[in-house]
């Protein structure tokens, strides 16, 4: 394996994870998610602990997060020889799957109808609405009323539902939608993105294991936003959101940092 770490890629490394809130099993859902994303796919133990130690995490964490994810039915770990493999199990897959669209889609979803659920005073018609917050894509309004792309769901026992596509959004439900530090965050990553972008090499990356990394440093900060609120068109967001600037950055990194096959990057380890 090369031992190439230039000046260029640890700063790009350095801008990626200067969160300081990197969680280590949320970082190896990611490469999993993108790297080894099907029910065929196996990463060894060695090329994991290659990929987390160029992103600057310790073997021993990286040790603590797989068993982790494997208690946690993400993934399940087969001895071969001397190593070990891993691969997602249905659930790891159905998760990463069920992402996938919001992570790696090119245009932000514009649904054509909403629909408002509001909750009486009664707890039985809160706990139905809370219920259905936990399952779906809802933004709190308040105490007793949310709101969802699509129709009305079936089944509602106590909560009065509404759907229409005609909605007037007021400058207090942008707040409410983008709250300033998740504004702030998008701003920090588009940022970080516009610098990983000018110092990437313009003919293109060589060494698979560093495109592998950066790749999937990308994706988990995008991934790490994306997921933090429902999918929202640009008319329930701040003017000055950064989210359609930073899902057009992202796509177009990924395109300069391809994903490699899981054959050629175990190759490199054995070169």
């Amino acid at each position: 394996m090369k031992d190439i770490s230039p000046d260029w890629f640890e700063t790009c490394v350095s801008q990626l994870t200067n969160t300081g809130t990197q969680r280590v099993w949320s970082v190896l859902v990611t490469i999993f998610g993108d790297l080894a994303p099907s029910g065929s796919d196996q990463v060894s133990g060695s090329l994991i602990t290659a990929l987390t130690s160029l992103a600057g995490i310790k073997s021993e964490a990286t040790r603590v997060a797989l068993h982790r994810l494997r208690k946690e039915g993400w993934i399940e770990s087969t001895r071969v020889g001397r190593t070990s493999v891993h691969r997602l199990t249905d659930f790891g897959r159905s998760q990463s799957a069920a992402a996938a669209p919001r992570i790696y889609s090119r245009e932000t979803e514009k649904p054509d109808i909403w629909h408002v659920l509001i909750a009486s005073s009664s707890e039985s018609s809160r706990k139905e609405l809370s219920d259905l917050m936990l399952i779906g894509d809802y933004i709190s309004v308040n105490a007793s009323m949310a709101m969802a792309p699509g129709p009305v769901p079936d089944g509602l026992e106590d909560l009065l539902g509404i759907e229409s596509s005609a909605i007037s959004v007021p400058d207090w439900m942008r707040d409410l939608c983008g709250p300033e530090p998740l504004k702030d965050a998008y701003s920090q990553f588009w940022t970080t993105l516009q610098f990983v972008e000018q110092h990437l090499p313009a003919k293109g990356m060589d060494d698979l294991l560093q495109t592998a990394v950066l790749r999937v440093l990308i994706v988990h900060g995008w991934r790490r936003l994306i997921l933090r609120h429902p999918p929202l068109p640009p008319a329930f967001l701040p003017e000055d959101w950064k989210g359609a600037e930073c899902r057009q950055s992202v796509a177009q990194l990924l395109d300069r940092l391809p994903r490699p096959s899981l054959a050629s990057l175990e190759a490199v380890l054995g070169d």
